[in-house]
């Protein structure tokens, strides 16, 4: 037996449950080869259990901690995983959209759907889910998993060892074509942030302290709030309308040149308004995005209101006007006399 492969006999479990725990927590760092290299271990069907064991329960732990967090601390969690990830597919509106098609199937596929598997725990913990349902199905999704990475691994067990023995030959240069490699996919990922940064900063915007002015003003504006489900969501812009989904986009925004319409989500970079407002433009509207979001308006010190958690009437869409300052805004339905 080589060094290798003694090392990873000795500690092969003991770097299986950091890498999977340090993966879960958001660190983006692959944890699928080395539950593949535990499955090529055929022979050893010991060590392929205790590395299924010990991955599941360094998994569930740190699910666990985000769903805590994401039932303490509300959206804010979501925001705080959006920005510690380098990956531009964990944005909370991808994650949030699984949940709104999905339900609860989303905590037990979650680990299988890429730009999902991260803002789960926390989602499902802001959304209000029970920890026991939170639990069962988290642990379920994470068994299967670990168990299909390591399945793949005695499946392709002479594929996966051909590799570790090209590494092995590599003697000493097995360490840096590793580094090169992992550093080659880290970068990749912050490249396709920055580029997806770059191409949400392009958008027109406005400041909500402009905002506020024109609502003072009493100007016909249209404020669309394309944030998570609504269970999710305590406040609100005074008069902003729930779009989330693509449909609810298209079938709660008028093509009326005469209202302005401003897009604000809570994502960083307003990416999530930033695409529904490219979508809108696709439409021939002029819309604006909200500099910095809801968390910007608040910072502002502007008013805000609870938001409704039940749906509008179907047909009840949106025009609303913003009279003079100290005058509640108000909704009225499209084509109401």
């Amino acid at each position: 037996m080589t060094d290798a492969a003694l090392l990873f006999h000795h500690y092969g479990v003991l770097g299986i449950v950091l890498i999977v725990f340090a993966k879960r927590m958001g660190v983006p760092v692959p944890a699928m080869p080395f539950l593949l290299l535990a499955g090529a271990r055929g022979a050893d069907t010991a060590f392929a259990l205790h590395a299924v064991l010990g991955a599941c329960a360094a998994a569930v732990a740190a699910d666990g901690a985000w769903f805590i967090a994401g039932r303490r601390f509300g959206r804010g969690m979501l925001a705080l995983v959006c920005r510690i990830s380098i990956a531009p597919d964990t944005c909370i509106r991808r994650s949030e959209v699984s949940f709104a098609r999905r339900g609860a199937a989303t905590v037990l596929l979650a680990k299988f759907i890429p730009g999902v598997a991260g803002l789960a725990p926390p989602l499902a913990g802001a959304l209000g889910m029970s920890a026991v349902r939170f639990t069962g199905l988290n642990s379920a999704g994470t068994l299967l998993w670990v168990g299909g990475g390591v399945a793949a691994g005695m499946l392709l067990h002479r594929q996966v060892m051909q590799v570790v023995t090209a590494l092995q030959d590599l003697g000493s240069l097995a360490l840096p074509v590793v580094v090169v490699a992992v550093g080659a996919y880290l970068g990749w990922l912050s490249l396709r942030r920055r580029m997806m940064t770059r191409a949400a900063t392009r958008t027109p915007r406005i400041a909500p302290q402009q905002v506020a002015e024109k609502m003072a003003r009493g100007e016909r504006l249209l404020l669309v709030d394309v944030r998570g489900p609504e269970p999710a969501l305590e406040q609100r812009i005074p008069g902003a309308v729930h779009a989330f989904l693509d449909d609810q986009v298209d079938a709660s925004i008028p093509a009326d040149a005469g209202v302005q319409l401003v897009v604000y989500c809570d994502c960083p970079s307003d990416v999530s308004a930033a695409r529904v407002a490219t979508r809108l433009r696709k439409r021939g509207l002029r819309p604006l995005v909200l500099a910095g979001g809801f968390p910007a308006w608040q910072a502002a010190g502007l008013p805000v209101e609870p938001a409704p958690h039940a749906a509008p009437a179907a047909g009840a869409q949106a025009i609303v006007t913003h009279p003079a300052a100290g005058t509640p805004p108000v909704r009225e339905a499209a084509g109401s006399p």
